[in-house]
C-alpha cells in the first residue's frame, strides 16, 4: 500500500514538472501580435531567420508569457539555448 502511494506521489511530481515547461500557443500569438516579425513586419505566420525565445527559459522557471519573450536570430537562439542548458543543469544540481 505504501509503495503504491509513493508511486502516485512520484507521478504527481513528474506531472507538475512537465507543466512548468508547457508552452501555450496563445501566448506566442500574443507576443507576435504585440511584436511583429523583425524580417517581415507580419504579426502572423513564419518569421524567416528569426525565432521567438523565452528570456528566462521555461525549464529554469521562466513564465510562458509575452513579457518573457523576445525575437532572436536562429543562430543567436541556438547559442543561447546551449548556454542555458548548461546553466540550468548546474542550478538544478545545486538545489539537490
Amino acid at each position: 500500500m505504501i509503495r503504491l502511494l509513493l508511486v502516485i506521489i512520484a507521478a504527481m511530481i513528474a506531472t507538475t514538472a512537465v507543466a512548468k515547461t508547457h508552452r501555450d500557443p496563445a501566448m506566442r500569438r500574443q507576443f507576435m501580435y504585440d511584436n511583429p516579425c523583425p524580417a517581415t513586419g507580419s504579426t502572423k505566420g513564419a518569421c524567416p531567420g528569426w525565432q521567438v525565445d523565452h528570456v528566462v527559459p521555461l525549464k529554469c522557471g521562466g513564465a510562458d508569457a509575452p513579457a518573457n519573450m523576445q525575437w532572436l536570430t536562429i543562430g543567436d537562439h541556438k547559442a543561447k539555448t546551449k548556454r542555458e542548458a548548461k546553466s540550468c543543469r548546474a542550478k538544478s544540481a545545486r538545489r539537490r
